[in-house]
């Protein structure tokens, strides 16, 4: 019986690494008039990218510390796919400083005839942007 190998050190996290996400909004997730989603939503997508950045640089999954300057800048709606992004903009020891946006890419767009009719949006409406900061092991 052979022992798993031993963890390699990770290389020193490069700025400007960016981790890419595309995510179908379902309309159990609507919550107000006009099918519109809380901007929770796009809190909890930057959750996701931050990890796989986190996972991508440093080889830990991170763990949020805080947001700022969160704007939501348009609306998102329930039948939209949204395209979910995060960049390193800046690596301490142990913080890593994040910039986030979601942008939609297509939205539905059905009418009486055609109920599951839907649109690519180009180019992609910029709907809720971020900055936060996640800490690694040391």
């Amino acid at each position: 019986m052979s022992l798993p190998p031993e963890p390699q050190p990770h290389p020193q996290p490069v700025v400007g690494t960016r981790v890419v996400h595309r995510r179908y909004v379902p309309y159990a997730h609507a919550h107000y008039a006009g099918n519109l989603v809380d901007g929770a939503y796009s809190l909890g997508l930057f959750g996701d990218v931050a990890t796989e950045l986190c996972i991508v640089t440093d080889g830990d999954e991170g763990l949020f510390a805080s947001y700022s300057d969160v704007q939501f800048k348009a609306p998102v709606r329930a039948g939209d796919v949204l395209e979910v992004t995060a960049e390193l903009v800046r690596a301490g020891t142990r913080s890593r400083l994040m910039e986030f946006a979601v942008r939609v890419v297509a939205r539905g767009a059905a009418t009486a005839e055609r109920p599951g009719r839907a649109e690519v949006i180009e180019p992609p409406l910029l709907a809720t942007t971020a900055t936060g900061t996640v800490v690694v092991p040391g």
